[in-house]
């Protein structure tokens, strides 16, 4: 039976159609022939009791320039759809922890993807925290003399924003760098939250590995090498994707986060793992699927639409 599909994210028109995950899996979803509704975060509204959107039908294909088409706007009760796929991008901020509370409204009569309870709880940099054994020597907190304590011990270190995304704002400062004081000052003024630290890897130059998870399941991988002089591997500024195989390391990671990504409803899940070390859980609006498929790997958008559809049947 085909579906109504509603899909909160970025404005459309401004996606790069040959990497961008949601085109993917608003193609595979328009193929199986399910119905497409569109809208921004923006147009998320709760009204006596009703969560609704300012939706618009939308028609996807690729051809860049003009992939996509919009039909007439109107208002739609999220409650009457059957999926509402929650994929803007961060930051985590304020207005992202709202939409998860409207959103969780709906369940659990609607499944919204991810499950916007988890979602909320499972931010990036301290999900991973719940796997200890896993993670390389970090610290999170505003105390400057811990920072300070962290960085004599550990000598080269990575400073970042504790909800950043895409590599924003990710400082690699190396013993005897001078600029840490006025980086700690730069992050106060710029956010309230803590910051977290972590120890340099040198395994990076090999690459910082993006791996996907399917309701839990190991799907595919995707290696991204810095460029030359840079400490951050995103693709945007500059990674370069190559093909992988994962170690006997990265399936331990897998299946020893696997079980809670499932029990809390994660079904797309990208985690990023550099030499023997699992350094982000993305739960929000992961990445890398069309990547994985360039290189000859499974075509994710499919296996994720087949959990969907399971779920559901499994619901009814």
């Amino acid at each position: 039976m085909p579906l109504t599909v509603a899909i909160q994210m970025d404005p459309i028109e401004r996606i790069d159609i040959a990497g961008d995950s949601t085109f993917a899996l608003a193609l595979e979803a328009q193929a199986r022939g399910h119905n497409l509704l569109y809208y921004g975060p923006r147009d998320l509204s709760f009204r006596d009791g009703m969560v609704s959107a300012r939706t618009r039908p939308l028609g996807v294909r690729h051809v860049k320039g003009d992939h996509f088409t919009l039909g007439e706007e109107a208002v739609t009760d999220l409650a009457s759809v059957d999926v509402v796929l929650m994929r803007q991008d961060p930051p985590f901020d304020m207005a992202y922890i709202t939409a998860t509370h409207l959103l969780e409204r709906l369940q659990p009569k609607v499944l919204v993807v991810n499950d916007p309870f988890h979602v909320r709880n499972a931010p990036e940099k301290l999900f991973v925290t719940l796997f200890k054994n896993l993670m390389p020597p970090t610290l999170i907190t505003s105390d400057r003399a811990e920072i300070l304590s962290f960085r004599a011990e550990h000598r080269d270190i990575i400073l970042k924003p504790l909800y950043g995304n895409g590599g924003a704002g990710v400082f690699r400062v190396k013993q005897g760098d001078e600029n840490l004081n006025s980086l700690l000052e730069m992050f106060t003024l710029l956010y309230r939250e803590p910051v977290i630290v972590q120890r340099y890897l040198p395994e990076v130059r090999q690459g910082d590995k993006r791996i996907i998870l399917v309701d839990g399941e190991f799907t595919g991988a995707i290696n991204r090498v810095p460029a030359e002089g840079e400490a951050r591997s995103n693709m945007h500024v500059g990674g370069k994707a190559e093909a992988t195989l994962l170690s006997a390391r990265e399936r331990e990671i897998c299946e020893t986060i696997g079980p809670e990504l499932k029990a809390r409803g994660l079904i797309f899940t990208g985690i990023d793992v550099i030499g023997d070390y699992l350094t982000e859980i993305n739960v929000t609006s992961p990445t890398g699927i069309q990547e994985i498929k360039r290189f000859g790997g499974a075509d994710i958008a499919v296996l994720i639409w087949d959990a969907i559809e399971a779920k559901l049947k499994a619901r009814n």
